[in-house]
């Protein structure tokens, strides 16, 4: 019953689900705040709400340089998942997962296109929340490039599975893109797939080679400093090899200096012998 009703196709369900997903937003920038300004633990610091701020709202920017091969929602863009890919790379799978869900309803909010409520589900909700993978993805190994690369391609397959399963639901629906040999008109789960193959691959092969030159150039270890705040970057910076030497050279280094300056007071606070008698004569 529940189920059946999720199916029905609805005229109004655009025009209902937009001011849901609208109240669903601030409703998730209150439970952030609420944690934020919580009195006995405080979850989230400035940097970190900054942080995932501007990578939202810079990958929703970029969300608008795109190109729509096809007419039912789907598009190719300028890289638009990449800045919130990084976030979800420094501060793991649930932050990953909160700011894939409100990009996913900024973009339904931006351009609503829905068939039912289920796929509004599918489409806004799950496929961007896939965000929350890359993740996982930083543990795999200590190579941050190799990481990376996986950890996109692993968002964009999750992705392409929830908009299969909603494309299978739109065509199941008779919502026809193109003409297909009889063979795939017959059926929905290929129709779908071919539907998402045609802009799906592209977009993800466009964010992950931008993901792959900035963590070769180095620029990628910058812009996570950046976002980072210092407790996190020490344990960030500890998970790859050479940030682990370098951590190891500075405590090294540290210890040095500090056991120099006890030296150095105790030399300093050593009282001075009084003179001999043999010395006043």
């Amino acid at each position: 019953m529940f189920l059946s009703s999720l199916l029905d196709v609805s005229e109004q369900t655009t025009e209902i689900v937009k001011w849901v997903s609208l109240g669903t937003v601030f409703l998730l920038l209150g439970v952030i705040a609420a944690i934020c300004f919580s009195v006995k633990k405080r979850a989230y610091d400035a940097k970190h709400i900054a942080a995932a701020g501007v990578t939202v709202g810079l990958s929703f920017a970029l969300s608008y340089a795109k190109i729509s091969p096809v007419p039912l929602g789907g598009s190719i863009t300028l890289a638009s998942f990449v800045p919130v890919l990084v976030y979800a790379y420094v501060y793991g799978i649930v932050d990953g997962l909160l700011a894939g869900t409100i990009f996913g309803l900024l973009n339904f909010i931006s351009g609503p296109y829905i068939l039912t409520p289920f796929t509004f589900i599918l489409d806004y909700l799950l496929a961007f929340a896939s965000i929350g993978f890359m993740g996982v993805a930083k543990k795999l190994t200590k190579k941050q490039t190799f990481n990376v690369v996986l950890g996109a391609v692993g968002v964009y397959a999750i992705r392409f599975i929830f908009h299969l399963i909603s494309g299978v639901i739109y065509f199941m629906n008779d919502s026809v893109w193109v003409e297909l040999p009889a063979w795939a008109m017959t059926n929905a789960f290929i129709y779908s797939f071919i539907y998402q193959l045609v802009y799906i691959p592209a977009d993800c092969a466009i964010a992950t080679i931008i993901l792959y030159v900035l963590a070769k150039t180095k620029v990628l270890d910058k812009l996570v400093k950046i976002i980072t705040p210092r407790k996190k970057a020490v344990a960030l910076a500890s998970e790859t090899p050479e940030a682990a030497q370098a951590s190891e050279e500075a405590a090294t280094a540290d210890s040095v200096q500090a056991a120099t300056e006890e030296t150095a007071t105790a030399q300093t606070e050593q009282p001075v012998s009084p003179p001999s008698d043999e010395t006043k004569e």
